[in-house]
């Protein structure tokens, strides 16, 4: 029997807040996705009227190890707060090297009941890829991880010029001709980057403006209730440095804009919005090449495109990441 205990709770307590953020900055693969910030103000907007099961494991002196935040999807089937079409990187929530030990927990606890456990944007290197499907037969629970999706990432040089070298003939003449013909057509445009609360706070109304421009699925995508949560969260996780907001301009307005998020060396392309009439200038690519050039300038490993293989993101060269659905819940 494990040492370790669980508990539930039916709400995210603000009075949790820091030991949340305790555990997240604790684990092994952190991401904004799972700290208290990002997951508060997605149950606030999009688990609205919604049960929450958040799940609580502790050590045998009362120590918070891990959080299993979970929300009704369905009837019977319970999935991750942050939800897979807002969150690029879901899991447990686990100190490190104590994984094992809170999925045991979390699973022997639940061994009776009968709602499925559907795990969304789990990454590969996770111990949940491995340990849940593993550990749930011990519990006469059914599980499996299933291949969801890819991430694609680059591993950054020390310099621009190095990245340039490191891609295919190809596509690195297809950049700097797309980067010199954006110079002369526009020679009065400049990338410009916004940070802290009240700046990112003041200027997402265009990038909000811009991204329902893109196109038809993504005014689609940016209804109300995500806007909602646009608004409260960036600013709060700009508070903490966790977002910058880029904006490619000329002298008649922004033209692409992105949201990106920065975490343990990681700057992270969450969003993005562009003028479709200015879609000959290559607007997006040519913001893109700035972000990532000043990426190398900070010295930031590690450039994350996050979920979703898109052409212009392959362009780039990247690594494929697999990205898991993992699936808990009683035997067929």
């Amino acid at each position: 029997m494990t040492p370790f205990k669980v508990e539930s709770a039916d709400r995210l307590d603000p009075a949790e807040a820091s030991a949340w953020d305790a555990v997240a900055d604790a684990a092994r693969f952190r991401s904004p996705f799972l700290g208290w910030t990002w997951q508060h103000h997605w149950a606030a907007v999009f688990a609205e009227g919604r049960r929450l099961d958040v799940r609580h494991v502790r050590d045998t002196d009362g120590r918070l190890v891990g959080l299993l935040p979970l929300y009704e999807a369905a009837p019977g089937v319970l999935e991750l707060v942050g939800g897979a079409e807002v969150s690029d990187y879901l899991d447990l929530i686990a100190v490190a090297g104590h994984e094992d030990d809170a999925w045991a927990a979390l699973l022997a606890d639940r061994a009776g009941e009968r709602a499925r456990w559907v795990l969304h944007a789990v990454p590969a290197a996770s111990p949940t890829v491995r340990a849940a499907p593993a550990l749930a037969a011990t519990a006469g629970l059914a599980a499996d991880a299933t291949l969801e999706e890819r991430c694609p990432v680059l591993e950054l040089p020390a310099a621009w010029e190095m990245y340039l070298a490191s891609l295919s003939g190809k596509h690195r003449h297809e950049l700097t001709r797309k980067i010199r013909r954006f110079e002369r057509e526009a020679p009065d445009g400049r990338a410009v980057v916004v940070r802290g609360p009240d700046a990112v706070a003041e200027r997402l109304a265009e990038f909000l403006a811009l991204h329902r421009r893109s196109r038809v699925g993504k005014a689609k995508f940016m209804d109300e209730r995500m806007e909602r949560f646009f608004r409260a969260a960036l600013p709060a996780l700009a508070e903490r440095d966790g977002v910058a907001l880029w904006f490619l301009e000329t002298a008649a307005g922004p033209i692409a804009s992105f949201v990106c998020l920065e975490w343990d060396g990681t700057v992270g392309l969450y969003n993005s919005g562009f003028a479709p009439e200015r879609a000959a200038l290559s607007p997006g690519l040519v913001l893109l090449s700035h972000v990532i050039r000043d990426a190398i300038a900070r010295g930031r490993p590690r450039f994350d495109f996050l979920r979703g293989e898109e052409r212009y993101k392959l362009e780039f060269e990247p690594t494929l990441e697999d990205v898991f659905r993992v699936t808990i819940g009683p035997p067929a």
